[in-house]
């Protein structure tokens, strides 16, 4: 499968909107089956420097894009904490465990470790998303504790690992 990473873009609201609502993605981020186009479109017009996006693309037939999935950083506004950054991500349900997650954590992890010199990156995840612990895990991540009723999911309030991963660079031998 070939896909493209690029960074966000004007204009992505749409296709985000279409991903963070589909059945399949939605269960795991903190999304809403009724979330609106604009709220995707006015994330990405106030995006600041601190806000670093990314999206996968594949080309249809027409030769239109269609994003498959996204993964943002946000560093830490604190001034004590601005050695650490967010991720978040999501993948299109039909795209998923083909590598366009390892790809786009991989081009955030590579903002965070070259470009911004981030020392810490974490994230939340639910507890029975083995898949995504998977490829955090795989990239370095660790869980630090478990956030308990952290979040509401079909109905019920479900647990949330809290995950870091620590830029190697950093790392005691």
């Amino acid at each position: 499968m070939k896909f493209l990473i690029r960074p966000i873009d004007i204009g992505d609201g749409k296709g985000i909107n279409l991903l963070r609502r589909m059945p399949g993605v939605f269960e795991n981020i903190l999304g809403i089956p009724s979330e609106r186009v604009k709220r995707n479109e006015d994330f990405i017009m106030n995006m600041d420097g601190n806000h670093h996006q990314f999206v996968a693309v594949i080309e249809d037939k027409n030769g239109e894009e269609i994003i498959i999935g996204t993964a943002g950083l946000v560093i830490n506004a604190n001034p004590r904490t601005r050695h650490s950054g967010s991720i978040g991500i999501m993948i299109h349900k039909d795209y998923q465990n083909i590598g366009v997650g390892t790809a786009l954590m991989e081009a955030l992890l590579d903002v965070a470790d070259n470009w911004l010199m981030l020392i810490r990156v974490e994230l939340g995840v639910f507890e029975d998303n083995k898949r995504a612990i998977h490829l955090y895990e795989k990239l370095g991540f660790e869980k630090e504790g478990l956030k308990r009723l952290a979040a509401i999911r079909n109905g019920k309030y479900e647990n949330e690992y809290v995950m870091a991963r620590i830029n190697p660079k950093y790392i005691k031998k």
